[in-house]
């Protein structure tokens, strides 16, 4: 049960769901007037770092096979 809580597949889903939580906050960001760039920027950028991470994470779980 221990090994669960910590396996490369539940990080995955806590990755997307944290990169969907990000997205959410990026279009609740840009909606707002004035728009905070700063912030946008910030989370734009954290937002990118982890679709690179589950890209990564992704990749290890399923290597693809040469052709």
């Amino acid at each position: 049960m221990e090994s669960n809580l910590h396996s490369p597949e539940r990080r995955l889903i806590e990755l997307r769901i944290e990169h969907a939580d990000l997205d959410a906050m990026v279009d609740r960001v840009a909606e707002q007037s004035p728009v905070d760039e700063l912030m946008l920027r910030r989370l734009k950028k954290r937002r990118l770092a982890l679709r690179d991470e589950i890209a990564r994470r992704e990749l290890a779980l399923d290597p693809k096979e040469p052709a």
